[in-house]
C-alpha cells in the first residue's frame, strides 16, 4: 500500500505541475508578463512547485532528512539523471556566454550550503537570507537579460476562468501528491530499513524533478537547447535559495551530518562540472549524457551506506 500511495503522489504531483505552469502561463500571458519574466518566474517556479510543497509538508512533519534531501537530490538529480537522459534524446547546444551568469548563481548558491550545513540548522534567519539571495537574481536576471527567453509566443489564449481553473487544480493536485509522497516513502524507509534521507535523495527527489524532465526532454527532442538547460539551472538554483529558504521560514530545519560530509560535496561538484562543461565545450553530446547517468547510478549506490 505504500508503494501504491507513493506512486500516487508522483502521478498527483506530474500533474499537478503540468495544470499549475499551464495556468500560471496563460495567466501571465492574459496581463502581457515579458516572456523572459515568464521564463523566469512563473515556468521556474512552477515546476519546483513539487519540490517547495514535499520539503515543507516533510519539514512541517518532523522528517528533516526528506525536507533536505530532497532538495539536495534533485539538484544532483537535475544535472546527472534528468541532463543526462536530455542529452541521449537529442545532443545540447548551448552557447558558454548565453548561460555564464545562472551557471555562476548555481554553483555559488550550492556552495553557500557548506556553511549553513556545517552549523547542522539551516534556520528561519538563513532561510531568509536565501530567499532574499533569489529574489535579487531574479531582480537581476530581469534588468540584465542574456540568452533565449522561453517561447511562449505560440501558447493559446485561455480564457481567465479557465487559466485559474488549471492554477488551482494544478495547486490542489501538487497539494495532495505531497502529502502521499511523503507518507509513501516515510513509511517503505521504515520497513525497508533505509534511511529516510536516502529515501528524500532518491525516490522523492526524482518524483519531484518529474516536471523538470518532462520540460527538458520535450525541449531537447524540439532542439530548443536553451530552454533545456536553462530549466535544469534555473530549477536548481530555485531549489537552494527558494525551496530551502522558504522551507526553513516555515520551519527551522537540522541537517543531518551525512549531507555535509557526502551529499552537498557531490551536489556542489556536480554543478561545478555541469558548468566547466558547459563553458568549455558549449554542450553536451550522447557521450556525455551517457557519462552523467553512470554518475547518477554511482550517486545512488554510493548513497545508501
Amino acid at each position: 500500500m505504500d508503494w501504491v500511495l507513493v506512486c500516487l503522489g508522483l502521478l498527483a504531483l506530474l500533474l499537478g505541475g503540468e495544470g499549475l505552469v499551464r495556468g500560471a502561463v496563460a495567466i501571465a500571458h492574459r496581463f502581457a508578463m515579458p516572456p523572459l519574466l515568464i521564463g523566469l518566474t512563473v515556468v521556474g517556479f512552477g515546476t519546483s512547485m513539487p519540490e517547495l510543497l514535499v520539503s515543507a509538508d516533510a519539514a512541517w512533519r518532523g522528517v528533516p532528512d526528506i525536507a533536505i534531501g530532497n532538495v539536495v537530490g534533485s539538484n544532483i538529480g537535475n544535472i546527472l539523471l534528468i541532463l543526462g537522459v536530455t542529452a541521449l534524446v537529442w545532443p545540447v547546444h548551448v552557447a558558454g556566454r548565453s548561460v555564464r551568469r545562472d551557471l555562476a548563481v548555481m554553483v555559488l548558491a550550492a556552495i553557500a550550503l557548506v556553511p549553513l550545513f556545517w552549523l547542522a540548522e539551516v534556520g528561519r534567519l538563513a532561510g531568509a537570507a536565501l530567499f532574499l539571495g533569489l529574489i535579487a537574481y531574479l531582480v537581476w536576471a530581469y534588468l540584465n537579460p542574456q540568452g533565449a527567453a522561453l517561447d511562449t509566443e505560440h501558447t493559446p489564449a485561455q480564457p481567465l476562468w479557465q487559466a485559474l481553473g488549471w492554477l488551482v487544480a494544478g495547486l490542489c493536485a501538487l497539494m495532495l501528491g505531497a502529502r502521499l509522497l511523503v507518507d509513501g516513502a516515510v513509511s517503505i524507509a521504515h520497513a525497508l530499513g533505509l534511511s529516510e534521507a536516502f529515501i528524500g535523495l532518491t525516490i522523492v527527489a526524482v518524483g519531484t524533478s518529474l516536471p523538470e524532465l518532462a520540460t527538458s526532454v520535450m525541449a531537447a527532442r524540439r532542439k530548443q537547447s536553451a530552454i533545456a538547460i536553462g530549466n535544469i539551472v534555473g530549477s536548481n538554483i530555485f531549489n537552494v535559495l527558494g525551496i530551502l529558504g522558504i522551507t526553513a521560514l516555515i520551519a527551522p530545519i537540522p541537517v543531518a551530518d551525512r549531507f555535509l560530509r557526502f551529499d552537498l560535496p557531490v551536489m556542489i561538484a556536480a554543478s561545478v562540472v555541469l558548468a566547466l562543461m558547459l563553458l568549455m565545450r558549449e554542450g553536451l553530446g550522447r557521450r556525455a549524457g551517457a557519462v552523467l547517468l553512470l554518475a547518477y547510478a554511482g550517486f545512488v549506490w554510493a548513497a545508501q551506506g
